[in-house]
């Protein structure tokens, strides 16, 4: 349990950096060239890690269903919309805004998909998440 939370403290961080970076390349250029570059580099980093470690295609991959696939594209979205965001709003900001949306659509997910949760703590934890972001956007207006 440990390495999975320090996995996802770690990725968390890379996010950070990784919208910081797209953000000031974005200012440079424009959010979709931004969300472009890192998407091509990206990919060319992944390509080369696949084939070192080998499986790049396993098996049965052309057995997936087509919309298992479109993580792709809304990535792409979520890229552009971080970088343009980013700049015009900062990190804490984009970050709380992400984060919130990402707990909301979260919940609605496991619960569309029939996820076993504890419902009242988990509804309380994103109360609680959209709480700190709306007093914290209180806090910067004064």
């Amino acid at each position: 349990m440990i390495v999975a939370v320090l996995l996802a403290c770690s990725a968390g961080i890379l996010i950070g950096i990784s919208r910081q970076i797209n953000g000031r390349l974005s200012l440079s250029t424009s959010p979709l060239i931004a969300s472009f570059w890192n998407h091509v580099v990206g990919f060319a980093f992944l390509t080369a890690l696949g084939l070192a470690l080998g499986d790049l295609l396993p098996e049965g991959v052309g057995k997936v269903p087509w919309y298992d696939y479109l993580g792709g594209p809304i990535g792409v979205v979520f890229v552009a919309a971080g970088s343009w965001v980013i700049a015009r709003i900062g990190a804490v900001n984009t970050a709380l805004m992400m984060i919130g949306g990402q707990m909301v659509s979260s919940v609605l997910l496991d619960l569309a998909l029939s996820v076993p949760t504890a419902l009242l703590p988990t509804g309380l934890g994103v109360a609680l998440v959209l709480a700190g972001i709306a007093l914290s956007q209180g806090k910067r207006r004064s």
